[in-house]
């Protein structure tokens, strides 16, 4: 997915996706995530400061609405659009490739694995909004109340992520997967680590 999008054609694709129409940064982040059958999703360190130097740039408006921030292709946005639209059509022919690798995967991988791939990045997804948003879940998905003033949170983060990793650990060793369902677990694993790095720098 890095290579699709390297050399600002990241930046690119977000104008294309608003001349289709206003959008708040959450809804980008999903259209993108639905465009790569759910196994890429920018995160918002990735997505919010792009939106920010576009406007900068007078390619893109934001108006607020309902709390956030909806923004919206200016005509010099749509200028640029038609300047580099060989540049916009290679790109969509580079996605449409990346997803058909994508769907060759998925078809590969028996249901059950497929369904285990799902849980875990489920987990891993739940681990990172976690991280982002301060959420704190019981292991049964249930909300937990934020601990106490005076708990150490360092503490408190690497007791969580003890428990998610022995609780990840008992998903895949609990099954018996081949060298390529590892592969894409690797891949998954990389993918959040990665949205972690860029969330935290």
């Amino acid at each position: 997915m890095t290579a699709v999008f390297s050399h600002g054609r990241l930046r690119l694709y977000l104008l294309k996706l608003l001349d289709d129409g206003p959008r708040h940064g959450y809804e980008l982040i999903r259209l993108l995530e639905q465009r790569f059958l759910g196994l890429y999703a920018p995160s918002a360190g990735t997505i919010y400061p792009r939106l920010q130097r576009l406007e900068v740039e007078g390619l893109v408006t934001h108006t607020a609405a309902g709390g956030r921030k909806v923004y919206e292709i200016t005509d010099a946005g749509r200028a640029e659009l038609t300047q580099r639209s060989g540049e916009v059509a290679d790109l969509e022919s580079d996605i449409r490739a990346s997803v058909e690798d994508l769907a060759s995967l998925a078809g590969e991988i028996p249901t059950e694995v497929r369904g285990s791939v799902r849980d875990l990045k489920r987990e891993l997804r739940a681990a990172a909004r976690q991280t982002r948003f301060s959420g704190w879940a019981n292991p049964g998905g249930a909300p937990r109340k934020p601990p106490p003033p005076g708990v150490d949170l360092g503490a408190e983060f690497d007791r969580r992520l003890t428990d998610f990793t022995a609780e990840v650990r008992a998903l895949v060793h609990g099954r018996q997967l081949t060298d390529g369902q590892m592969r894409t677990l690797l891949r998954t694993l990389d993918g959040a680590l990665d949205g972690l790095r860029r969330l935290l720098r």
